[in-house]
């Protein structure tokens, strides 16, 4: 059989996973992304002449990226300089109190102790046992898994281990469980951050997502240079397996021949022959007929209730006083769920909402000199309606006001202006991830269903193939990562026709 022609739509993490896999394996990969540079959500803007990170910032799950380099026959670490985060993330709240979560277990418990008393300590242990069974029940039979079904699950974590499986507490709510190891409510406002990650509220999220604790222990890394750097990388590795990559190049359309993908029609007119396609972008474009009618079928839509969190975000090339910043901050005020019943169930953005703010200059080997500019990301949640609403010049300022409200009472002063600011609304994540509403996660995972939601691999149009944060097995870097390499997989085994009844990736242990 002659080398496949693949056509890969997107050079986002997923995108980047598939060409280089599907290059190694002989495949003669064509990628096409619209935007000038690889990474998609990963992406870099300039402030003040200065680049930084304006998407994803924490980097985990590094065995993910060693698995794809090494079955290359490469070393991830000679291509991206990384630094193990000592301090993980530290926390703020308007009323008062401070925490540092460790890269090291024994030092977040006795900083927990120090916070809220020996018996939140305790729980905090607790909560570790029980993400790391969690975890293991689930990495090798759900994460780096194709999507399976409820039975296909059982199935694979074994009938005879069912309580296993029960462990995962499945049908009990993230704030619900941390209910039982904490009776702080600062404590489960900083774990039931962990549902955000996935663009969930913690108070519909199933419980499972406490595995993230888990994955944060195992390691936070900060990538020098920003996260762009692991992007340029995974081009780089697909590159040299063969792979072309045709950046500043939009696709229009899929074409459909005879019943199954048969090339891609460039915005140019110029037309890619290809005997199959892995689509890396909003599982809703295609839904929506933005990459034509014939491909309508592949996933079915996402309705406008089911779209995961957008946020509002600033870039910022500022200083800032006050407050002792690590890498990854977090400030909360007092009412969680307030929050997440305006973003919805009211569509909109609470009073005082939660701050997550990266001081990218910070946690790695150098740190800016006191009262000098320093490059910052500050993130709230935003109801995904980007394509329904918009935020006037009148609302931009309200709400960067209120921000730096909560900031101060936190103790953090910041200047943010039009000169040293770039700010991003749900409308603007709209334009960039089109029929996403903004929505930066893809469908929500809330209640025991919600896990099962999200699309696989294989679309229901025979040789169009998906990756990306909207497609299992999630949102964050390494998930979509693991999209594009289980999307390959599945290509090629179809290809074959072997079709295989599951696909699954080696995992670490």
């Amino acid at each position: 059989m002659a080398d496949p022609r693949i056509v890969v739509i997107g050079a986002g993490m997923g995108g980047l996973a598939a060409a280089a896999d599907l290059a190694r394996r002989g495949a003669e990969v064509t990628v096409v992304e619209r935007a000038s540079a690889p990474g998609g959500k990963m992406r870099q803007v300039a402030v003040s002449g200065v680049a930084m990170d304006a998407g994803p910032t924490v980097f985990t799950m590094k065995w993910v990226f060693d698995a794809l380099f090494g079955e290359a026959g490469r070393r991830f670490e000679d291509h991206v300089t990384l630094h193990r985060a000592t301090i993980l993330a530290r926390h703020a709240w308007r009323r008062g109190g401070r925490l540092d979560l460790f890269a090291d277990r024994e030092r977040s418990a006795d900083a927990i102790g120090a916070f809220a008393g020996a018996r939140e300590a305790a729980g905090y242990r607790a909560l570790c046992r029980r993400s790391a069974d969690i975890h293991r029940t689930l990495l090798g039979t759900f994460i780096a898994a194709e999507r399976p079904s409820q039975f296909d699950l059982v199935r694979r974590v074994g009938v005879g281990r069912l309580d296993a499986l029960l462990r995962t507490t499945p049908f009990s709510t993230l704030w619900q469980a941390l209910g039982e190891h904490f009776s702080d409510i600062r404590l489960r406002q900083l774990f039931a951050r962990y549902a955000t990650y996935v663009g969930c509220s913690p108070f519909a999220a199933p419980a499972t997502l406490m595995l993230i604790a888990h994955v944060e222990q195992e390691g936070v890394w900060l990538v020098e240079g920003g996260m762009r750097r692991v992007a340029e990388a995974i081009q780089g590795l697909a590159e040299a397996q063969g792979a072309t990559f045709r950046f500043g190049t939009a696709a229009s359309r899929i074409i459909v021949e005879r019943g199954r993908v048969a090339g891609v029609l460039l915005a140019d007119g110029e037309r890619l022959p290809a005997d199959a396609v892995v689509f890396n972008g909003a599982p809703e474009a295609l839904a929506t007929g933005l990459l034509g009618d014939a491909v309508r079928a592949a996933v079915s839509p996402v309705p406008r209730q089911d779209r995961t969190l957008s946020a509002v975000t600033w870039c910022a090339h500022a200083p800032g006083s006050g407050f002792p910043l690590e890498h990854h901050n977090v400030f909360f005020a007092e009412d969680y769920a307030a929050e997440f019943d305006a973003v919805f169930r009211r569509r909109a953005i609470v009073a005082a909402p939660t701050v997550y703010l990266c001081a990218q200059d910070r946690g790695g080997t150098t740190h800016p000199a006191e009262g000098s500019p320093e490059r910052m990301l500050l993130l709230v949640n935003a109801p995904p309606d980007g394509d329904r609403s918009t935020m006037d010049a009148e609302q931009r300022e309200a709400l960067t006001g209120r921000v730096l409200g909560l900031l101060r009472e936190c103790g953090l002063t910041l200047d943010l202006s039009d000169s040293n600011t770039r700010m991003t609304t749900p409308a603007e994540f709209e334009a960039l991830f089109p029929a996403s509403g903004g929505a930066l996660y893809g469908r929500l995972g809330h209640g025991f269903n919600g896990s099962f939601s999200r699309p696989g691999a294989r679309s229901a149009v025979p040789g169009l193939y998906l990756a990306g944060g909207g497609v299992h097995p999630g949102p964050g870097v390494p998930m979509a990562t693991l999209s594009g390499r289980l999307a390959a997989a599945r290509l090629l085994e179809d290809r074959a026709g072997r079709r295989s009844s599951v696909i699954a990736l080696p995992v670490p242990g």
